[in-house]
């Protein structure tokens, strides 16, 4: 018989790492693999799900118009629940620390369905930073049967919640694995040109209002301080961000305002940029591995091996300060090799085999 894993997804994020886990779980004779969708970001979703070669064999359908976390919390349990009861799998996947995620390891804990955590082990230690994902991966930590965890310092903040060493595996990040896979189709294909210096990214809730605001108006100071300089900013649609943007920035004639991107235009854009500014936890991982620098619009982050490094920076979102530093990497050439110089901790493109190996093994010792 073979044995039934449902792979989770909701967010684009999460297509982008999942998708090396399912090509691999999908070449397995020994797995059947079917693929659910939250619906969270619905219409971003498509464009990756053709990228990777996917096939989606259900979607929730459960984002309505500005709903709060509460109802969205709601409408996934129960939502969960009816596909866990028809679907039945031995194995739950899903990666990161969204409210997807979170609510589909609460659901597989209340049926005893074993549930697998990739990208397991992130953390700030501030409850309230990132809100709610720090929540969110606490709670998917006590909640889990596997946890696939992308670095060491991850690996050991899970064995440090007292974890069963046997359940916690090193495997790298998932994230590695498809932005070679899609550098390599770039490869073979024309990709996208774009114009600009800066590459931008800055959706994160807790820098809704001020924070965003602060972020618009850096990109105002950098540009009035150099007429020469373009920014690129694909805005993400949430209403939030996008309406404080548009008054902020639009018509700006140095700041391009895009739609999202397609991941291979993401791609193409990190690649072709000079620096990046984001708020974002999987451009922290993936430029430092085309030699990008990236200033992180946090106060704090999970993923703080690239700052240890030297390839990425923590500084807010004071308007000063991101102006200080941006300053600095466009003006000062030994600052910017330094930052410049390549190479990243996050993995080395296995990680999906190694999840493959490690779930095989799992799934026949739960029947020995």
């Amino acid at each position: 018989m073979k044995k039934k894993i449902l792979c989770i997804i909701g967010t684009r994020p999460e297509v982008i790492k999942m998708a090396p886990v399912i090509r691999m779980l999908r070449t397995a004779p020994d797995f059947d693999v079917s693929v659910l969708a939250s619906g969270q970001h619905r219409e971003m979703l498509i464009p990756l799900i053709d990228w990777f070669e996917l096939s989606v064999d259900g979607d929730l359908r459960v984002m309505t118009e500005n709903q709060t976390l509460s109802d969205l919390t709601a409408r996934l349990m129960q939502a969960f629940q009816q596909k866990l009861d028809a679907v039945r799998p031995d194995l739950v996947l899903a990666q990161g620390d969204t409210t997807t995620v979170m609510c589909a390891a609460l659901s597989c804990f209340y049926r005893n369905i074993a549930f697998g955590h990739v990208e397991a082990g992130l953390r700030t230690f501030d409850i309230r930073n990132p809100f709610p994902e720090e929540f969110n991966r606490v709670a998917v930590t006590r909640l889990a049967q596997l946890h696939f965890c992308p670095t060491q310092r991850s690996l050991d903040n899970v064995l440090a919640e007292h974890i069963n060493a046997t359940a916690a595996h090193l495997t790298g990040n998932t994230v590695v694995d498809a932005l070679q896979f899609t550098l390599g189709k770039l490869g073979t294909q024309q990709a996208r040109r774009f114009d600009h210096d800066i590459l931008l990214t800055a959706h994160r809730r807790e820098n809704f209002g001020a924070p965003l605001a602060d972020i618009c108006g850096a990109l105002i100071d950098l540009c009035t301080e150099f007429p020469e300089l373009k920014v690129l900013y694909p805005v993400h649609p949430n209403p939030n961000v996008r309406g404080t943007v548009q008054r902020l920035l639009a018509g700006h004639p140095q700041i391009t305002l895009e739609q999202p991107l397609d991941y291979p235009d993401l791609v193409a854009a990190m690649r072709q940029a000079k620096l990046i500014l984001t708020d974002s936890g999987g451009i922290q991982e993936e430029a430092p591995a085309m030699s990008k620098p990236v200033l992180v619009l946090r106060t704090v982050t999970e993923r703080p091996e690239a700052a240890e490094m030297g390839v990425a920076r923590v500084i807010g979102t004071a308007r000063a300060t991101i102006v200080d530093e941006t300053r600095r990497l466009l003006l000062d050439a030994g600052h910017y090799a330094a930052m410049a110089r390549g190479g990243s901790p996050y993995g080395d493109g296995h990680a999906a085999q190694r999840i493959l190996d490690i779930i095989r093994a799992y799934l026949r010792t739960a029947d020995s």
